[in-house]
């Protein structure tokens, strides 16, 4: 399971919690062993992701109302999305199958992939605790995350705030970086956007375009153009 602990880049301390994880319950079953199977762990993984992705866009989208950011959670934890980022760590060449689930095309079914997704995250809760499970969570998801950021649904934060500025003066808000720090897979930005050559406010991500998306959203709850 080498492989896959570098693609999430989180090494097991007790590596037969990774192995319940990835035991479907088709292989439980012919193995006559019910109890070791990846369903308690996907109840737990689930409520680890929840949490994981509420925390970041609570703390990503200040300016969003609880409507919208549940709109931007449900794109995240969507049974397709699950599927989705199983597929970025290829978690179906490690899931342990019954024959029969195998012979069926198992390894690629959407609802599979997507179970033994929530459960490898309550098996690295358990074992690292909910700190390193919501840095696997943000690594995985990253690339949705810059998606949502940079376009959500509902609202784009830099084109709103863009639009709101231009209705005043037809000059653009400009995004400059004010610092980076931590290691290069724990990495911190904090930008800053000005206009009119006003500071209008400042934003923290996970990198660039997630920090501007914090700024801008901060820039159009406090409206200090205004001021």
């Amino acid at each position: 399971m080498e492989s896959l602990e570098d693609k999430i880049g989180y090494k097991f301390r007790n590596s037969l919690l990774l192995a319940e994880a990835l035991t479907h319950p088709s292989l439980a079953y012919e193995t006559q062993r019910p109890h070791f199977d990846n369903q308690r762990l996907e109840f737990l993984g689930d409520a680890v992701l929840q949490l994981a992705l509420t925390d970041h866009l609570y703390q990503l989208f200040p300016g969003f109302t609880e409507g919208d950011l549940t709109k931007l959670r449900a794109r995240l934890v969507s049974k397709d999305a699950l599927f989705h980022f199983a597929g970025q760590i290829d978690l179906g060449t490690f899931v342990m199958l019954g024959r029969g689930e195998e012979a069926s095309g198992g390894r690629t079914r959407a609802s599979t992939l997507a179970d033994a997704f929530e459960a490898l995250l309550g098996a690295i809760y358990l074992d690292g605790g909910f700190e390193v499970a919501r840095d696997v969570v943000l690594k995985v998801t990253s690339d949705e995350l810059d998606k949502i950021t940079t376009k959500p649904e509902e609202k784009n934060p830099k084109g709103c705030l863009q639009e709101a500025l231009q209705s005043i003066f037809p000059e653009s808000p400009v995004y400059q970086l004010v610092s980076e720090e931590g290691p290069d897979h724990d990495k911190s930005f904090v930008v800053e956007v000005h206009w009119q050559g006003k500071v209008l406010a400042q934003g923290g991500g996970r990198n660039k375009k997630q920090a501007e998306a914090a700024a801008a959203n901060q820039a159009l709850k406090d409206k200090s153009w205004k001021k």
